[in-house]
């Protein structure tokens, strides 16, 4: 059975790779990619494209009348430093799209919904090694609030009406393609182009400072293995513990220094260190790991190795 994929967020870090493995998978027509503008124009070149407003109801039912559209996955969100600054624009751009999204659902009007949440969901409280699947969230970020909110309704939302929604706590996501888009996480996609281009790096976040990190093919494919789940399988509808990984600023440097000698780091710690000291430092993801048959495939060297090899040759190539 052919699916029809609408991706809202298309444009963005993770909803970029997203849709172009989607639409390797299910073939370009039956992949819709929409954003609120054109900020990607690879994306928007790379199959049908709509502009929609994720905080619009009418725009996002549109766009999945006129596609026929089955399956959401809701990738827009202002992150976690970006949503600091405005506070009240974070708030309702994470949770009026979701809204908007899982009530096409309760009314019938798409099958399956795909929402992510974040280790955000955690705060200063929770247990910080091998954070457990249900602790205590007292988030401390309005991105964070955002996303333990996001959580209960999708629960309420599958419980009372049946809706279908599927979420994982997505930690730190790395990827050499796209640039990243105002998270705490940030650094650990900027040092390897800064490694590459001026061979050292000030770092936000102090050297000891260990943070969950996943690289993107590993989070894209947890992200369609859970979709893929048979439903029964789905134990968890507020949203699943991710993990792969989980290493400090001065251990990447380290796994950097490897590949580029002489590369030097500095510390220079700014408001991003108080978001990032609220979060949990490894993540117990057991439940993925039974439900759904989840299996990390990079650790920190093999990651360093194949984000210094993709950026090497793409700043030789614009070089060209």
């Amino acid at each position: 059975m052919s699916h029809k994929i609408l991706i809202i967020g298309a444009c963005g870090q993770i909803g970029s790779e997203l849709t172009y493995k989607l639409r390797n998978l299910y073939g370009k027509d039956n992949v819709v990619a929409s954003d609120i503008g054109y900020n990607n124009l690879e994306v928007v070149n790379s199959g049908i494209f709509e502009i929609v407003d994720a905080q619009d109801y009418a725009s996002v039912l549109t766009c999945v009348e006129k596609h026929k559209i089955d399956t959401i996955y809701l990738m827009a969100a202002m992150l976690s430093a970006t949503g600091e600054k405005y506070p009240m624009k974070a708030w309702h751009l994470n949770m009026d799209s979701l809204f908007h999204v899982l009530n096409l659902a309760k009314a019938k009007y798409v099958k399956k919904v795909f929402w992510p949440s974040s280790i955000a969901v955690f705060g200063p409280t929770t247990p910080k090694e091998n954070t457990p699947q249900h602790t205590v969230m007292e988030p401390s970020t309005v991105y964070g609030i955002t996303k333990q909110v996001g959580e209960r309704w999708c629960e309420y939302y599958f419980e009372k009406y049946g809706v279908d929604v599927r979420s994982i706590r997505y930690p730190g996501i790395i990827s050499w393609k796209t640039l990243p888009g105002g998270g705490t996480t940030d650094y650990a996609v900027e040092i390897y182009h800064k490694a590459i281009t001026d061979g050292t790096y000030e770092s936000f976040l102090s050297e000891n400072t260990e943070l969950p990190m996943m690289f993107m093919d590993d989070a894209i494919d947890a992200t369609l293995q859970l979709m893929d789940a048979p439903a029964e399988n789905i134990t968890i509808r507020s949203s699943y513990n991710l993990g792969a990984m989980s290493f400090t600023p001065k251990e990447i440097a380290q796994t950097i220094e490897k590949h580029i000698p002489g590369f030097n780091i500095t510390y220079n710690p700014d408001y991003r260190q108080n978001i990032a000291d609220s979060w949990p430092k490894s993540i117990d993801d057991s439940c993925a790991r039974n439900d759904w048959g989840w299996r990390h495939r990079f650790d920190l060297d093999k990651m360093s190795a194949e984000m210094i090899l993709q950026l090497q040759k793409k700043y030789a190539s614009e070089k060209k």
